[in-house]
């Protein structure tokens, strides 16, 4: 099994809990207006590797996975290429390899018999929800948040362990209603271990410039660091005990 890689990352450490070796696929439907990545978007993008060849990369680094270390895929979108995702993963899991996927949900359909087969498979998700509001989920992704929260509950009524990240971009996320709602639906959630506010940059603005894109959000500044706490403390984010 082949898939799209756009990179990797031998010594992440945000992107779940321990030390972890990051898989970044290529290919994303999104197009979201923050998004720093802008290279990862095209699905005919990246480098093909075999599930092996991922594999046998990140178990050079599993010196590094004391504690809850492992593997992350992150992108662009896993979801997109599932069926690599799940190769890669039973390779991983034969090794006792600890588990994660960093996804907006947007692929997800509930009909696929292979989203149990890659819940089994996996230990941990991040799932990043852009805005709780449909409309302003389109205005700012592309795309209607139906599936997002849709794989959300999915994750919940199966017990699977998961990190939501909100991304708090003034203006457009930061909203207290909005996020008032959030919070309504994360109650609803069983299994919820972290909530993670990542507050907005601008570290993109030099991808979009040399890949001759205009950047959607020029002139945003980064939020103040009191409407970083305030969102934290809307949703939640110190109830949850720390997984890392």
């Amino acid at each position: 099994m082949e898939g799209r890689i756009h990179s990797f990352e031998s010594f992440g450490t945000v992107d779940g809990p321990g030390i972890r070796f990051v898989v970044f696929v290529q290919g994303c439907p999104m197009r979201c207006r923050y998004c720093h990545n802008p290279d990862t978007w095209a699905a005919d993008g990246g480098q093909i590797y075999t599930a092996e060849e991922v594999a046998a990369e990140a178990l050079k680094y599993r010196s590094y996975f004391t504690g809850k270390g492992g593997v992350t895929v992150s992108g662009g979108e896993p979801l997109m290429q599932l069926d690599f995702l799940i190769e890669l993963f039973t390779l991983l899991k034969r090794k006792n390899i600890h588990t994660c996927v960093d996804t907006s949900g947007i692929c997800f359909d509930g009909n696929d018999p292979r989203y149990e087969a890659l819940l089994a498979l996996t230990d941990l998700f991040l799932l990043d929800i852009k805005h709780i509001d449909d409309g302003a989920h389109r205005a700012l992704t592309g795309r209607s948040n139906e599936k997002p929260l849709a794989f959300a509950r999915y994750l919940s009524a199966h017990k699977k362990p998961v990190w939501i990240r909100h991304v708090l971009v003034p203006g457009i996320t930061d909203d207290d209603a909005a996020l008032l709602r959030l919070r309504g639906f994360l109650d609803t959630l069983d299994t919820v271990e972290r909530v993670e506010v990542l507050p907005y940059h601008t570290m993109g603005v030099q991808k979009y410039r040399a890949l001759g894109l205009e950047y959607p959000l020029d002139g945003t500044e980064p939020p103040a660091k009191e409407r970083v706490e305030n969102a934290k403390r809307i949703l939640g984010a110190g109830r949850y005990a720390a997984q890392g």
